[in-house]
């Protein structure tokens, strides 16, 4: 399949959200530490930067070629190194919050650390889909229920995000070294994979949106979000006494627990209609069939 032109504007807007995002945690890298180290860990952010931007110029573009295509392959390469690069220089952040260093212990700082990826991370997966610009999608019904499934996809990273942000956000209970890891690590590898999932989804569908081609993220996101999430607040709020539990992502897990639940279950009735449907109108179909073919079966 030959891509189209690229858009411009895609390549220059998906740029920038990415490039900005990622000058702003470095920001917040070199600001936490001091002396000598300080010109260190400058110096080696740069030149990541730089060779990131490298790759960003090919892989933007080919992105920007994707928009106006059912295709998503290249928007799963960008989106998997984008989030590798953010979440590793997150955990160094994180770090140093741990250690609170001199001038790392800002709450201000913690807050709007959250509100950049909260804004970045689901935006930039909006704008690899970008559904206005898919013009394989021309019935207003398939778009809203392709935006809508959409929609689910940014809450979930959001809940991660959330999740994520329970580890430097104060007040802060003081949890074990495991949890504190395995909270961060379980996120990390979530936001890795659930978005490319969603991405192979959309790329799947061509010019027939099919639901039941699109099962594969709702069960995922089930299983590895809605309910593990649940578990991980509860246990958080339980053993630890931790005050920086979501009450409303625990309502919003709650509620998409009870809505992928009933989805579940009008999908395997009308499954389970077309298949009774199919078996009553096999016979009366053959019979028709022979009876056209061969005249002399019907006496």
């Amino acid at each position: 399949m030959v891509l189209p032109p690229p858009d411009r504007r895609h390549v220059c807007l998906t740029t920038l959200v990415i490039m900005g995002s990622m000058a702003v945690m470095d920001a917040y890298l070199v600001e936490q530490n001091q002396g000598p180290r300080k010109i260190g860990v400058c110096i080696i952010v740069l030149v990541g930067d730089v060779c990131f931007l490298l790759v960003l110029r090919y892989v933007a573009v080919w992105v920007g070629a994707e928009v106006r295509t059912a295709k998503r392959g290249y928007a799963m390469i960008l989106w998997f190194l984008y989030i590798f690069v953010l979440e590793i220089k997150l955990y160094f952040i994180f770090q140093n919050y741990k250690a609170a260093r001199r001038g790392a212990a800002d709450p201000l700082a913690r807050k709007a650390l959250t509100l950049l990826l909260s804004v970045c991370v689901p935006g930039l997966f909006l704008l690899l889909v970008a559904l206005d610009r898919m013009e394989y999608v021309r019935t207003f019904r398939k778009r809203e229920d392709l935006r809508g499934r959409l929609f689910w996809v940014a809450l979930d990273l959001l809940d991660l995000l959330d999740m994520q942000a329970n580890l430097w956000e104060p007040p802060r209970t003081a949890l074990p070294l495991w949890a504190e890891g395995l909270t961060f690590f379980y996120c990390y590898m979530l936001l890795l994979v659930l978005p490319c999932v969603a991405l192979s989804e959309v790329s799947m569908q061509g010019e027939h949106i099919a639901p039941q081609r699109m099962m594969l993220y709702p069960v995922l996101s089930l299983a590895t979000v809605n309910v593990v999430a649940v578990l991980a607040r509860a246990a958080n709020m339980a053993l630890f006494r931790d005050s920086r539990v979501s009450a409303i992502f625990v309502g919003k897990n709650v509620v998409a627990l009870a809505t992928k639940a009933c989805t579940f279950l009008e999908y395997r009735r009308q499954v389970t209609a077309t298949v009774s449907r199919a078996a009553v109108t096999a016979p009366v179909c053959a019979s028709l069939i022979c009876a056209k073919e061969f005249p002399w079966g019907m006496y």
